[in-house]
């Protein structure tokens, strides 16, 4: 058994703690989450700073972390996925490394659980290894193909049925973003996934030309399209934005993620949510001004009362695999978001997402979530300074 207390203990479920007591059993579960004077001093373990579940990375491509700066930054989205496409390419044994430390950098940030992008089977060693639990979405696309739905089905069925079956791990079939799935690929992931009650992961509203292009067809995304020999002479404007578009495709019982959200306003949050009771919105905060230098407007997300997470990316488009990292940038350019809802989204309303609270995102009596200690935090008025970070207790 471990008692461990820090100058504040943040249970994300409830109230934080000053002086708080976690104790956990040498596996890790949570037995109790205590006041100070219930224990004597001489068997805690205490630190300065605060304690936290271990963090959930609930958007992330761990198999592009060989491409770590390759691609340049601040050329907006479509130039950088020209640079993903056309650079991509590399030995197994380098993606296989690559895979290997950037999952022993999320390891060592504290990261417990990850949504997890894949389009190969390049991650899938390395999962089979259960260091962290991974909801891996298999993503589609087909670029409003009309023969390449079936293909698209086909070839991305095949790499979801080798995903390694680890304990408390998922996986599924999920769309890449409205601007590159068809409504008939929308509905054949539909029909693979019903009745599962699972959650969806799908890109939007990163880019402007990706609302341009469903309000008339503007943008840079058709010209993108063409470049690679992709017509889209068929594609009929929707007269929306592209988060309608999805909507109407997707299946409101499923829990479903709308990832990096940076043009997502508060009319579109409100029809999303009156849409459906499973939403969750996932930020990227790094990625985002790394691709487009553009934010969330994240008082939109609070007003509404949207659960919001928090992921990386990759390190295609980041500097590191870090959570601490990405709630720092959002304190740094929007100040206004309260440090104990930065641990909410980076926590337990993560674990919610993928469907991981069972064991994590809380200190909640049962749980398994990790301890982890944030390190150079003002007692007084606990907030995120530039020089915080992380340690893992357990």
């Amino acid at each position: 058994m471990h008692k461990f207390s820090a100058d504040w203990v943040f249970p994300i479920h409830d109230a934080p703690i000053r002086n708080g007591v976690v104790v956990a059993d040498n596996y890790g579960k949570i037995l109790s989450v205590d006041l100070p004077e219930q224990h004597d001093p001489a068997s805690i373990d205490h630190y300065q700073g605060v304690l936290v579940p271990g963090f959930v990375n609930t958007h992330c491509h761990l198999e592009l972390s060989h491409m770590l700066g390759k691609v340049d930054t601040g050329t907006g989205l479509i130039h950088f996925i020209k640079g993903v496409v056309t650079r991509r390419q590399a030995d197994a044994g380098q993606i296989a490394d690559a895979v290997r430390r950037a999952e022993a950098q999320m390891l060592e940030n504290g990261i417990v659980a990850v949504g997890d992008i894949s389009n190969t089977t390049d991650t899938f060693a390395a999962k089979a290894k259960g260091h962290l639990r991974y909801y891996t979405f298999v993503e589609l696309f087909d670029f409003f193909q009309e023969n390449g739905t079936e293909k698209a089905m086909q070839d991305w069925t095949a790499v979801l049925e080798q995903a390694p079956q680890v304990p408390g791990s998922n996986q599924n079939l999920s769309p890449h973003a409205p601007y590159s799935v068809s409504p008939a690929l929308f509905r054949r992931i539909r029909e693979y996934n019903a009745g599962r009650h699972l959650t969806i992961s799908i890109h939007n509203q990163e880019t402007p030309s990706e609302n341009a292009l469903f309000m008339d067809k503007s943008g840079e995304i058709p010209g993108f399209y063409q470049g690679f020999g992709i017509g889209m002479d068929h594609f009929v404007p929707t007269g929306k934005s592209s988060i309608y578009y999805a909507m109407q495709h997707l299946d409101p019982a499923d829990k479903t993620l709308f990832v990096h959200n940076t043009l997502t306003t508060p009319t579109e949050i409100a029809a999303a949510h009156a849409w459906s009771d499973q939403v969750y919105w996932a930020t990227c905060p790094n990625a985002n001004l790394y691709i487009e230098n553009r934010l969330p407007r994240y008082q939109h997300f609070i007003d509404a009362g949207a659960r919001m997470t928090v992921g990386t990316d990759s390190l295609t488009s980041n500097w590191q695999l870090s959570i601490l990292e990405e709630l720092k940038t959002i304190t740094r350019f929007q100040s206004f978001v309260p440090f104990e809802t930065l641990l909410q989204w980076a926590t337990l309303n993560g674990a919610q997402a993928l469907g991981f609270d069972d064991t994590l995102g809380s200190f909640e009596v049962g749980k398994t979530p990790g301890i982890l200690l944030l390190e150079n935090i003002d007692p007084n008025a606990p907030a995120l300074q530039a020089s915080s970070s992380v340690k893992r207790l357990l």
